[in-house]
């Protein structure tokens, strides 16, 4: 199963972890997996490279962890857009927790 853990201060996203395998199906046939890894890259993509925030990413394979943090004073308008992606994600995990709740965790954690 793979745990996505949105990190909160009050109702601010932080960031988030993402961490394990789904185990909906083999490697390089896993739908979820590949959903949630593609939903990943879109936010860290569109913060990083279309914003270019310095957000902190941290990607281990060997422990199938991808982690994503933002920085600290963000202009009013970076700091919505970047809100707004995170819901969006967060969101988007809910939906896919959803249909697939043996194979995606949602945790929000302060």
């Amino acid at each position: 199963m793979t745990t996505v853990t949105f990190h909160t201060e009050g109702n601010r996203i932080i960031g988030f972890d993402s961490q394990g395998h789904s185990g909906y199906a083999e490697a390089g046939e896993d739908i979820v997996c590949a959903a949630i890894t593609s939903a990943i890259r879109l936010v860290e993509s569109t913060i990083n490279d279309v914003l270019g925030l310095a957000a902190s990413v941290k990607v281990k394979e060997s422990e199938a962890l991808i982690s994503l943090h933002l920085p600290g004073g963000l202009s009013p308008t970076a700091e919505s857009t970047c809100q707004a992606l995170l819901t969006g994600l967060m969101v988007y995990f809910a939906e896919l927790h959803d249909e697939y709740p043996e194979n995606i965790e949602v945790l929000e954690e302060e």
